[in-house]
Parts: structure tokens; C-alpha cells; sequence
């Protein structure tokens, strides 16, 4: 009896100690400065037009290596199936690899902000490869295109679906040799 009665006080002591040693978060003050954003000022950051500046403009007509070469694919929300609305789309995608025999493509799949972070970077590599495949039934070749995931590192929190809808991608980037 006596064991059973060592058990019993361990637990209640143990139970006791979890309970009291389990805080509350703390919140931070919205008032309160932030030490990195106290430092910086955004208009203080160099650009192109800035006489100090080594930043160069790009030139007119050249491609941003953030914009897609051709239109982006959508996707309804959670699929990864290339819509038969956006099938038109990869016909432009593989006129640009004829009309650009020495450029490749990278796939860039992307989500709304929905969901964890790891099933979004899952999500985002089932659409991206569900393009390469549709582009490889065309006759692309594969060593022409690789794939990449951003799941919602790029995706908007704030506005609704028209907003998240837009999140819900494929895009066409340049690949960089």
C-alpha cells in the first residue's frame, strides 16, 4: 500500500507542477517599438535613380526573373489538374520553347495561403509537375523543364478569393544558365 501511495503523491506532484509551469504567452505591446524597423528607413534604401546608388535599371523589354515568360496556369482551390480553361495556355508555353530553342523554363508552383506550410509545398510540386507532364504529352522535352515549389511563401493573407485566387499558380520562369 505503501507504493501505491509513493505513485499517487508522485503524480499529483508532477500534475501539479505542469499545471503551474505552463505560462500564458506573452503578447507583445502593440505600442512597443520594433527594434528593426526603429533602425531602418524605407526611403533611405538605394535605388536605381539614387546618385550613390550602384543598382543599374533594367533594360526596357527585358524579363524579370519574377515575372512568368508566358501566362501563369491557375488552379482551383486544393487541385492540382490543369483545368481544361487553362489548357490553351500551354500551347503559348510551347511556342515559346520552339521560337526560343536555347532558353529553359522552370515551373514555379505556387498557393493561396491556405493550409500548412508543408502540404502547400507539396501542393504547389503536384501542380508544377502536373504542367511539366501536360507539356511533355505535347511534345516538350523534359531536360528543358524543371520544377519548384513556393507552396505560400508568396501568398496574400489579406484580402478573399478573388485575391487567393490569383495565388493558385503555375508559372513560367526563365531558367538562368
Amino acid at each position: 500500500m505503501t507504493k501505491f501511495s509513493q505513485v499517487l503523491g508522485l503524480s499529483l506532484a508532477l500534475s501539479t507542477l505542469l499545471l503551474t509551469a505552463c505560462s500564458k504567452k506573452p503578447t507583445r505591446d502593440a505600442n512597443a517599438g520594433n527594434a528593426i524597423g526603429d533602425t531602418i528607413d524605407p526611403n533611405a534604401i538605394a535605388v536605381s535613380a539614387d546618385a550613390n546608388s550602384t543598382l543599374t535599371a533594367r533594360p526596357e523589354g527585358t524579363p524579370d526573373e519574377t515575372m512568368s515568360v508566358v501566362e501563369p496556369i491557375y488552379f482551383a482551390l486544393d487541385r492540382a489538374a490543369v483545368p481544361p480553361a487553362e489548357r490553351p495556355k500551354l500551347q503559348a508555353a510551347v511556342k515559346w520553347l520552339a521560337d526560343n530553342p536555347g532558353q529553359n523554363l522552370v515551373l514555379s508552383g505556387h498557393c493561396d495561403w491556405r493550409g500548412t506550410a508543408e502540404y502547400n509545398l507539396g501542393l504547389g510540386d503536384r501542380r508544377a509537375n502536373a504542367v511539366k507532364k501536360f507539356l511533355q504529352s505535347m511534345g516538350v522535352d523534359s531536360t528543358r523543364l524543371e520544377t519548384l515549389s513556393k507552396g505560400s511563401t508568396d501568398a496574400k493573407q489579406s484580402g478573399g478569393e478573388a485575391e487567393w485566387s490569383q495565388d493558385r499558380r503555375v508559372d513560367f520562369m526563365l531558367l538562368k544558365k
